[in-house]
């Protein structure tokens, strides 16, 4: 087992490639996660931000593990079930590289090596805490997409990045302050596995894209995740957000996609997302809680 820390972007590809050969409606990532959460704010390629840090593990080549350090605090993780060991390796990766006095790691919920790893390590679940659910629905099973007065579906074309950009900037105002931005969005449609034929936009009659839905093809499972999807705050109520993904979903069906996921908050705190999904028939499967612990 070797371990090596992150280098650029072959090593993202090689970490979407472990995502991809081990998933399954229970694992933690999807390679178009690994993608979006690389890209969606400016970056160089073959750097972190200050803060963060990624440490890969491999065999004979392969890669077994990572540990991405988005910030001291806070830690993603994914092992290869059957290299179990190498969760305690990220967990202890982690202990030396962090100097944060909490710190937190995202689980889904039943995976033992990762877990016990952590419990080892003196990190508990966090009762109470936000968690997401993985939804899972056959594309097989979707329905058409609904006429919604006023306005049309489309896929994004070349050179919008910045329009792209400045919906999603728009829809997640109201949560957060949004760091996608035109050069941001150019770099993400470069990331593998991102497809114009796959990212969906709603506009209105003026032409100005007021929702969006990104699917991310894995064409080796035939797995698509739906992530993100936003509608703009002076749109919604018109039930755009799902349209705009059910019109993803059937170009993703279209491309060879066989099942789709999304991973919406499964806390009674943030009900919109899943309330939608489920309405569009995703079913849960697995929950993602948050460890914590106090540096000892």
């Amino acid at each position: 087992m070797q371990r090596h820390d992150f280098s650029g972007p072959a090593d993202l590809r090689a970490m979407q490639d472990l995502c991809s050969r081990t998933w399954s409606p229970t694992s933690r990532f999807h390679p178009g996660q690994l993608a979006w959460s690389r890209y969606y704010r400016p970056v160089d390629p073959e750097a972190l931000d200050d803060g963060e840090a990624v440490a890969v593990w491999t065999r004979d080549g392969a890669v077994t593990g990572f540990g991405w350090a988005e910030a001291p605090d806070w830690l993603e993780l994914q092992v290869d079930s059957a290299c179990p060991e190498v969760a305690a390796l990220v967990v202890e990766w982690f202990e030396e590289w962090s100097d944060a006095e909490e710190q937190s790691v995202m689980v889904v919920e039943g995976d033992a090596a990762v877990e016990r790893a952590l419990a080892a390590a003196g990190f508990e679940p966090e009762p109470g805490a936000p968690f997401f659910t993985h939804h899972v629905l056959r594309l097989d099973a979707i329905s058409p997409v609904p006429h919604v007065p006023g306005y049309a579906f489309r896929p994004v074309q070349a050179g919008e990045a910045a329009a792209r950009a400045g919906v999603h900037a728009r829809a997640w105002s109201d949560v957060a302050p949004s760091r996608v931005d035109a050069a941001a969005y150019r770099q993400l449609m470069r990331a593998w596995p991102y497809r114009l034929d796959l990212d969906w936009v709603a506009v209105d009659e003026q032409g100005e894209m007021v929702a969006s839905a990104l699917a991310w093809l894995d064409p080796a499972t035939g797995v698509g995740l739906v992530e993100p999807v936003g509608c703009v705050p002076g749109h919604r109520g018109r039930g755009l957000a799902g349209a705009v993904t059910l019109a993803a979903l059937h170009a993703l069906r279209e491309a060879g996609g066989r099942i789709a996921q999304v991973t919406p908050r499964g806390d009674d705190d943030y009900p919109g997302p899943r309330r939608l999904y489920r309405g569009l028939g995703f079913g849960p499967t697995a929950r993602v809680l948050t460890w914590t612990r106090s540096a000892l």
